[in-house]
Formats: structure tokens, C-alpha cells, sequence
């Protein structure tokens, strides 16, 4: 049984708490809120025994063993490490931090703790990805990789009346990239490694952070298109192309119908059946990391996660996307 605390009291925690309720050796312990009026509530709601409202008592409390991390982008880094300076397992939220530096104190510090450190990016641990990944070979040499993913954002309206809410704050380490295009950049990261060049272009908004974006990765023999926004949607499916056919991918965030178009005009189905609660296979994962006592997964590694950053990071200082955690 893996005892969880959580950290961050919004949508996608519920979501979680509901997705991983499913996986065998799950339970919820303890909830930390800044408030305890938030704790409270929140851990009424989900018949939660202990609430915190003091990191440091959180961190090093013996009533769980791992912690859920879903706070704003900007303070990942600071809780996961002093939670896992108190040898707690930590399953944060993606992005897992602000920068590379961030991200390689974490990593540090989960190999000096022997705890594990994920980052909970759903998409690369659902069956469809892994149809994806196990498929691959069939389409011959990869030429590109195209993934498109453009969510307008329930916050922009708010954010167009002059309410700039933390969606839209770089204060946060938030934007289009870190929040929508990472989607698209970890696929690309777990597929084909790092790149040998990234080229970025996007929309800024007033506020400073990225409203949209395009990043182009080169790799030797191939190259990776890349498309997200949080300020308009696209219906486009993504596509890896190869030289004997292309998969076709409905959306690369949760891919949920999966198709190689053959040369020779067949068509075969790869998709697989998944659990519309698709968070579950992070947590899962996660557990099973835990449970094994293994310290990384293979596939959100934290080589992988090291990857989808530098390339976020560069694409970030091409376009001049400066959080104050960089500075």
C-alpha cells in the first residue's frame, strides 16, 4: 500500500484522486493547503484524515509515504525537494519545474534520498502511446513528426477583459509552452531522443507569457514539427510520417484512435482500449515504481524529462520567455 499526501487543491487533483482511486495499492492519507479553511474542505470532500497547512510539518509527517504535487509550475521544485529531503516518493505535476537547474537539483536530490521522482505526464504512459511507440518500426524510416495541440483556454476570456489569472502569469512559470506544448515536446523527447538543433517562434502576450507557439527540432534524419496554443483550438490529428506509411494520431495529448495509413493505401487499427480516467496509468506507474522499489520510470525518466525541458528551455530563450525563477 502506498499512503498519499497531496499538494494542491484544484481540478486536476480531484482528477487525479479519481483516476488513481482504480490503481491496487492506492490510498489518501494527508492533504497540504496554504489555508486551512481549503484543507478542510478539500479533505472533507474526499474523506481525507490529516490536513496541513505548514509545508515542513507536511513534508515530514509519518502518515504517507509519497506526495502528489499539482501547485503552480514555479513552486514544483522547492516542495518536491523538501518532501523528498524527508524521504518522501514525489509524482509531480508536469511541467516538474521551471528550468533545468530545477529540474537537475530534484533529480539530485531523489538519488541522495533513494526516493522516486516522476514527472505526471499522462500522455506517454497511456496503451495508445504505447501502441504508438510499439508500432513505430512498421512505417519504416521516421522523415517527420508532426504534433499539433491548441486548446483555447477557459482563462483567456478573463485574461481579454484584463483579469490576468495565474494561467497567464509568468510569475507561475505558466504559458502556452510549459502548460499545452509540453504535450507535444515529451512524445517527441521519448520517440526520438534529444534533438541537434530547436528553432521557436511564438505570440507573446502583454502579460509575458507565450499565448501560442511553433518549435522545429532537427534530428539527423528526420525533423519534428510542433504546434500549441492556449489562445485558439485545432482540430488537426498529429502524424509521425515514415517512409512505408504514416500513424495518425487523433490527439497527441490523450491519444485515443491510433492508425497507420500504409503506402500501398491499407489502413491498419493500432489503437487499444484505454480508461477514459486516463490519469490512472501515471499513477499506476508510479505505484508500481514505489512498490518495486525502482527509482525512475523508463519511459518519464528522468533523462527524458531532462530532454523535454532543454528543449522547452531553448525554444523559451529564442522567444524570450523569461520566468523570475531564471534569474
Amino acid at each position: 500500500m502506498v499512503r498519499f499526501g497531496l499538494i494542491g487543491t484544484n481540478w486536476i487533483t480531484e482528477e487525479f484522486i479519481r483516476a488513481a482511486s482504480k490503481v491496487e495499492g492506492f490510498s489518501l492519507t494527508a492533504v497540504y493547503s496554504r489555508t486551512s479553511e481549503k484543507a478542510e474542505e478539500f479533505a472533507n470532500k474526499f474523506n481525507i484524515k490529516h490536513t496541513f497547512t505548514d509545508l515542513k510539518e507536511f513534508a515530514s509527517s509519518a502518515e504517507f509515504d509519497a506526495v502528489y504535487l499539482a501547485s503552480p509550475n514555479s513552486l514544483h521544485a522547492s516542495q518536491a525537494i523538501v518532501c523528498m529531503e524527508n524521504g518522501k516518493h514525489v509524482l509531480c505535476e508536469k511541467p516538474m519545474a521551471s528550468n533545468t537547474k530545477e529540474i537537475s537539483e530534484m533529480i539530485k536530490v531523489a538519488n541522495e534520498h533513494s526516493v522516486v521522482l516522476m514527472e505526471a505526464l499522462k500522455t506517454t504512459l497511456v496503451p495508445n502511446f504505447l501502441a504508438i511507440k510499439e508500432n513505430l518500426h512498421k512505417i519504416g524510416q521516421v522523415r517527420r513528426y508532426f504534433s499539433s495541440y491548441c486548446q483555447y483556454s477557459s482563462r483567456y476570456d478573463k485574461y481579454k477583459e484584463g483579469i490576468v489569472l495565474n494561467a497567464f502569469n509568468p510569475a507561475f512559470s505558466n504559458g502556452a509552452l510549459m502548460d499545452i506544448g509540453i504535450y507535444c515536446v515529451y512524445p517527441a523527447a521519448i520517440l526520438f531522443g534529444e534533438p541537434k538543433q530547436v528553432q521557436a517562434t511564438s505570440y507573446m502576450l502583454e502579460s509575458g507569457v507565450d499565448g501560442e507557439g511553433s518549435i522545429l527540432l532537427t534530428y539527423d534524419e528526420m525533423d519534428a514539427v510542433i504546434m500549441y496554443s492556449k489562445i485558439s483550438n485545432s482540430y488537426v490529428p498529429s502524424e509521425i510520417q515514415g517512409e512505408n506509411g504514416s500513424i495518425i494520431i487523433d490527439k497527441m495529448n490523450t491519444p485515443e484512435s491510433v492508425k497507420i495509413h500504409y503506402k500501398d493505401g491499407t489502413i491498419e487499427d493500432i489503437t487499444r482500449s484505454q480508461d477514459p480516467d486516463d490519469m490512472y496509468y501515471e499513477a499506476k506507474e508510479f505505484v508500481d515504481l514505489v512498490t518495486s522499489k525502482k527509482q525512475q520510470s523508463e519511459l518519464n525518466s528522468h533523462q527524458n524529462t531532462l530532454i523535454t525541458a532543454k528543449i522547452i528551455e531553448d525554444a523559451r530563450n529564442q522567444i524570450g520567455l523569461v520566468y523570475p525563477a531564471d534569474k
